[in-house]
């Protein structure tokens, strides 16, 4: 059975200054990915990042970039909200037919 390695993982600072450095140098990306340890893959894929949504790139490890977070709160918010709702609705059905 193989030995897995350890995922490495890195700072928002050191994939930024990636980035810059491979959007500011001639080089290949491939030869500035090498120089940094990293595979070409991934810097790759973190200048997508980067472009997609530049203001709230690379939030974290487990955390969610800040609209995705803030909807996340409002659907929770919204089905506890149903839920109190339709809690009532059986509260209101339920008291209506005891009294006569």
């Amino acid at each position: 059975m193989a030995i897995r390695k350890p995922r490495r993982t890195y700072t928002k600072e050191f994939k930024l200054e990636a980035v810059q450095l491979a959007e500011s140098r001639d080089s290949k990306t491939a030869d500035i990915a090498s120089n940094l340890g990293v595979s070409p893959n991934v810097l790759n894929r973190w200048i997508r990042e980067y472009h997609a949504d530049t203001q709230h790139t690379f939030p974290g490890n487990g955390k969610m970039k800040e609209p995705e977070e803030e909807l996340r709160k409002l659907r929770k918010e919204l089905a506890d909200t149903k839920m109190e709702r339709d809690i009532l609705k059986k509260a209101l059905a339920f008291f209506s037919r005891e009294s006569p």
